[in-house]
């Protein structure tokens, strides 16, 4: 498990160096895991009309979505901080947002599956790790409309 989730959060580390964060200089980057072994990876875009701009967790399951693969989410990575060089800073795990969360629940019930979501700092020293229902107990999703069982 650990090699797996090593190397999520690289690849979510890697996506978080592509983010376009002009505003807040926060920079975040997901890697969502596949049953078939595939990582798509997505980063956060920012917007000068704040409400508009887009978390990385979202930018990668819409990537998903888009490919037809929503149902086989196994695990997520997300990596956060401010850029330093080709670094990132910030000593605390960075967590999902409430939206996200939501987001990230709707591909879960549909690969039914509780993912795994490890958070990680930007220096890499931290790294925390939960079951999405843990952060997003009692969810509303594709079960309570009976799409899925």
């Amino acid at each position: 498990m650990t090699e797996t989730r090593d190397a999520l959060i690289d690849a979510a580390r890697d996506a978080a160096s592509r983010a376009y964060a002009p505003y807040s200089g926060f920079h975040v980057g997901a890697a969502l895991l596949l049953k078939n072994g595939d990582v798509v990876t997505g980063a956060n875009v920012e917007n000068a009309s704040y409400g508009l701009t887009l978390c990385a967790e979202t930018a990668a399951v819409a990537k998903i979505a888009n490919e037809g693969w929503i149902g086989e989410l196994a695990e997520v990575a997300i990596v956060g901080g401010r850029p330093d060089g080709d670094a990132l800073t910030g000593s605390d795990p960075v967590n999902p947002c409430g939206r996200c969360r939501q987001i990230l629940n709707e591909a879960a019930e549909r690969s039914q599956t509780d993912i795994l979501v490890h958070c990680a700092s930007g220096d890499g020293s931290a790294v925390q790790t939960w079951k999405l229902s843990e952060l997003l107990p009692a969810a509303f999703g594709p079960k309570d409309l009976g799409l899925v069982d």
